[in-house]
């Protein structure tokens, strides 16, 4: 897969430590004594040496879930040429504070996944259903607001 990425330059995500509350019956489990979530977050780093981009960013992401604030924080430190996905921002529970660990010191190496708080958001703000999308509008553009908040907050140095 990962010469197939190469070749045509595209990328993949991996599982590495989802936001679902039940991520932790296979995601926390100890091989050789440390969770399969580290251990796959290294095999993302690994297996993405050699297709860094201009921002050293590689091809090989990796899942990590805003529900989980401190091992995304954790992950981040550990994996800083690996790409998030982050999963789990708004109905899930995840909020700006939560994925803020996510990106590096420049704002930069994960994007934050949000579907049903913005496709529910004309329920959420009680307003007609043909309203549908400037209400999805003006919540994805909340969330942005507030997550660059989150970011310009962040304490790299201590985090």
């Amino acid at each position: 897969l990962l010469k197939a990425c190469a070749r045509e330059d595209k990328g993949i995500f991996l599982l590495v430590k989802t936001s679902n509350p039940s991520s932790g019956e296979l995601q926390d489990r100890l091989i050789d004594g440390r969770p399969v979530y580290e251990v796959m977050g290294e095999m993302a780093e690994a297996w993405g040496e050699e297709q860094r981009g201009e921002f050293g960013y590689s091809s090989v992401g990796a899942v990590v879930g805003a529900t989980y604030p401190q091992q995304l924080r954790q992950l981040r430190k550990a994996l800083p040429h690996t790409f998030f996905l982050v999963p789990g921002y708004g109905a899930q529970g995840g909020g700006a504070g939560d994925v803020a660990g996510a990106f590096d010191e420049n704002g930069r190496g994960a994007v934050i996944n949000s579907s049903r708080a913005i496709m529910c958001a004309y329920q959420k703000e009680g307003c007609a259903e043909d309203d549908f999308a400037a209400a999805a509008r003006r919540e994805a553009e909340r969330m942005r607001d507030e997550i660059n908040g989150a970011i310009g907050r962040l304490d790299y140095a201590h985090n």
